[in-house]
């Protein structure tokens, strides 16, 4: 096995809430080399934002994709399964357009059809199921309104399934495709965002 350097090793038992809530407040710099600004704001773009909207940043850690849609107007329902993670946002914004829950995947802690903008980033290859993931997301999405999912094809770096508890590779774009219709979504796009 390689071990990346700096890596965390809480052996199997372990999962991935534990793993975020031990990071927490190193992720915004450990993240830096996993996906950039690029990556958000391809996925601002792919959206179509609205200000004044409702957008839910499912996944939402400590605010990448949270800080952003604030400053562009939205208001903002930032959820993640880590305590610590939740914690680290609030300590570094707060909003009377932020309302932040803690919630898993499957089970998301948000009405159905209550807003207009989903996001995900890189969030997906940490679920048990993405399909149900991307149903359960798509569930709290108002008619018309936009779900976006930013994450990693397949990879073959397999110190990212021990060391950060990832529980998928990446994905295969035909795969997400097809989770996506199934989940009822029209008007698919699957396809690069940036150059990560």
């Amino acid at each position: 096995m390689v071990r990346k350097e700096g890596a965390i090793d809480l052996g199997v038992e372990k999962g991935s809430r534990e793993y975020f809530d031990l990071v927490a407040s190193k992720w915004d710099e450990m993240r830096r080399s996993f996906f950039s600004e690029e990556v958000r704001e391809g996925a601002y773009r792919a959206a179509g934002l609205v200000p004044g909207r409702v957008a839910a940043d499912i996944g939402c850690g400590t605010g990448f994709i949270t800080e952003g849609l604030l400053e562009k107007g939205m208001k903002v329902i930032a959820v993640d399964q880590s305590p610590a993670m939740l914690a680290q946002l609030l300590s570094v914004m707060s909003s009377p357009y932020l309302d932040i829950r803690q919630g898993e995947a499957e089970s998301l802690p948000i009405d159905d059809d209550s807003v207009d903008y989903g996001f995900a980033n890189m969030f997906l290859h940490h679920v048990e199921s993405p399909p149900v993931a991307i149903r359960e997301m798509t569930r709290i999405i108002r008619p018309g309104g936009v779900l976006v999912i930013t994450d990693m094809d397949e990879h073959d770096f397999d110190f990212l399934l021990t060391e950060q508890h990832d529980r998928w590779a990446g994905f295969d774009r035909s795969d997400i495709r097809e989770w996506f219709l199934g989940a009822g979504l029209r008007d698919v796009k699957v396809g690069p965002v940036g150059s990560t």
